[in-house]
């Protein structure tokens, strides 16, 4: 009787795994929604890509390189050329100031970078832990990154870094200040309150083997940008899943109030944040379960990728994959193949099968 069942059921565990081949040949792949091609400005500057020799030229014209960072089919890409370059301004203050070449973080095109090693253009974005696009580097006339925007931002703030960056006012203000002196209102609301925020903690070292990971919302009072994070992209299911894995800490980014910082030293969280270089609210760092700090942004970002980078952190994936772009390509293909949509440029009110942005 033994012998009879172990071979029914080697023949069942066989049956099942064949149906449950054959059942995953016909899973439709999930639709992928969100995709924007870019057709970027022809008076960006047509480099042969010697970045030492383009700095040498800018330099000679009273003007600064800026290295835009883009992908293939980014919306974020999209929103920078639709809405931020498009704005007279910004365009009049782009061209008379500086000098814009653009990279494509997967190109293969070869770059003689600053330190004047020979790279292709995928191998230099590693370099530099490009892990957004767009991202923008803002160099001195010495070569130097005086600034870099992590993703898309607002054109607001991105008028306040050409004015900042072209006008080299790095020598007389940071620039945080430099923002905080245009946009910061003053201080007669109060910060977003959400459930997920842990209370009245001002020692944020992580301690003992059950120690989670953290994140660290820096804030600020009357922040639009704020409440857009708070009530349209955190207000998503998957991405409330995906908060639950870490210790999250709300701090005001202007407060002169103590704290203890992953690293064991006791500062003022405006002094924190300023060594950190958090420039806009919200600011979000987060910081393995170790107190190490392996990714931030500042960005106006939507569903997907909030959620993926907090997945990036909680599953592990950082310690082997480098690339937040690689872990998030590889995720939409996982998550495609099981059947399901996956829509990047959506907010948790809006519906997945959305198909493009709207600009």
């Amino acid at each position: 009787m033994t012998a009879r069942l172990t071979l029914a059921l080697a023949g069942f565990v066989a049956a099942f795994a064949l149906h449950a081949e054959e059942s995953a040949k016909t899973v439709k792949p999930g639709t992928y929604y969100g995709a924007q091609a870019t057709e970027y400005p022809h008076w960006f500057k047509n480099s042969f890509l010697d970045l030492r020799a383009d700095v040498d030229e800018a330099t000679q014209a009273g003007r600064r390189v800026v290295l835009l960072f883009t992908q293939d089919n980014c919306p974020y890409c999209a929103a920078l050329v639709e809405r931020n370059l498009s704005q007279r301004q910004i365009e009049a203050t782009l061209k008379s100031k500086f000098d814009v070449i653009a990279v494509n973080l997967w190109g293969d095109r070869e770059i003689v970078g600053l330190d004047g090693k020979t790279y292709t253009e995928k191998t230099y974005g590693a370099a530099l832990k490009i892990q957004f696009t767009p991202t923008l580097l803002f160099l001195d006339e010495a070569g130097k990154v005086v600034l870099r925007l992590n993703g898309y931002v607002p054109p607001p703030r991105f008028q306040a870094a050409l004015d900042w960056a072209g006008d080299r006012q790095e020598k007389t203000m940071p620039f945080r200040d430099f923002v905080a002196a245009r946009e910061l209102p003053k201080a007669t609301g109060t910060l977003e309150p959400q459930p997920y925020f842990l209370k009245s903690v001002t020692d944020l070292r992580r301690q003992g083997p059950q120690a989670k990971p953290l994140a660290v919302f820096f804030e600020q009072k009357d922040c639009p940008d704020c409440t857009v994070l708070h009530r349209r992209v955190l207000t998503d299911p998957d991405a409330r899943k995906a908060l639950s894995a870490f210790d999250n800490v709300q701090l005001d980014m202007w407060s002169a109030h103590p704290v203890v910082t992953p690293t064991g030293e006791r500062l003022p969280v405006r002094e924190w944040a300023r060594r950190l270089g958090v420039h806009y609210a919200p600011g979000i760092v987060l910081f393995d379960a170790g107190g190490r700090e392996i990714i931030r942004w500042e960005s106006s970002f939507r569903v997907f990728h909030t959620q993926g980078m907090f997945d990036y952190i909680s599953s592990g994936a950082y310690r082997t994959e480098p690339s937040f772009q690689r872990f998030l390509a590889a995720r939409t293909e996982h998550i495609r193949e099981a059947g399901h949509d996956v829509n990047i440029w959506r907010y948790a009110d809006e519906p997945v099968g959305r198909a493009a942005p709207a600009h």
